[in-house]
């Protein structure tokens, strides 16, 4: 993804419940050697859940299309997770360190142009998917 502030605005589903409108902000920025920082807050307009945020941090060698990263998520707590560039989207996969629970999630953000994404994910406890997000995010012009 393009550094830059981004929105999102799209569904959270849990189960056995309908969907709930999510909004939030995005940081994306890359530094040196090709380390990223993401940085993402989720806000629930009707009040419906409690904000929910995340920071990633990671690193994409030069000319490769698999990467690592860690993430501090304010649901899970410490996570670790892979990630892989495709062509048009890129794949993520993660699992809660420590964690009773055996949580562990996936992302793919799906590229519609280099200011659009669209990002499907979920959440996974044992075999059961708990929760799941479908966001469109669009950066923002500075």
């Amino acid at each position: 993804m393009e550094p830059g502030r981004w929105t999102l605005q799209g569904n959270w589903l849990e189960r056995d419940q309908m969907p709930i409108s999510v909004k939030g902000k995005t940081l994306v920025a890359w530094g040196r050697e090709n380390w990223y920082t993401m940085v993402t807050k989720l806000v629930f307009p009707d009040g419906e859940r409690d904000e929910i945020s995340f920071q990633y941090k990671g690193h994409l060698d030069m000319g490769e299309r698999q990467y690592t990263f860690v993430l501090q998520h304010s649901l899970l707590g410490r996570v670790e997770g892979e990630g892989w560039v495709a062509p048009e989207s890129i794949v993520q996969r993660y699992w809660v360190l420590g964690d009773r629970q055996r949580r562990n999630g996936f992302e793919t953000f799906y590229r519609l142009n280099d200011n659009t994404y669209y990002l499907s994910s979920g959440i996974i406890a044992v075999n059961n998917l708990t929760s799941a997000m479908e966001v469109t995010l669009e950066r923002q012009r500075e």
